[in-house]
């Protein structure tokens, strides 16, 4: 195999490209803002861990090189989007923020969630034509 071929043949991920990335930061950021000055010293560190591992490991499993591994961490990210959320309620119930700043960040949560179901569900129709 040539080394043109193989180039050809590799896909390079650059998760800094990713939509569902860059919607990720933008909600970590959000969130950081949202507890800047909270005094709730647990719940903060928490939910700013949970929206972190969100991008965090939509980037990791796009650098890891194999589509195996970047579902493992997409479904990772996932599960840390449902943490956020529920999170927010939590937020929302202690007065931590608005009612509609909370709903406002679990659609974007949402959103964030769907994106990365949908690659999730390319990644592995990808798989299954790999397979073929």
């Amino acid at each position: 195999m040539t080394i043109d071929h193989r180039l050809k043949t590799k896909k390079m991920r650059c998760f800094e490209e990713l939509r569902v990335w860059q919607e990720s930061r933008i909600l970590v950021k959000e969130i950081y803002l949202l507890t800047a000055n909270l005094k709730d010293f647990g719940f903060k560190d928490q939910i700013q861990r949970a929206a972190i591992s969100i991008m965090n490991n939509i980037a990791e499993g796009a650098e890891s090189g194999t589509d195996s591994l970047f579902l493992r961490y997409l479904h990772i990210s996932k599960g840390s989007c449902g943490e956020v959320k529920s999170m927010l309620y939590v937020a929302e119930d202690l007065d931590y923020c608005s009612k509609e700043k909370a709903e406002e960040l679990r659609i974007k949560s949402k959103s964030i969630s769907a994106s990365i179901f949908k690659l999730i569900d390319y990644l592995k129709q990808n798989q299954k034509i790999k397979k073929i």
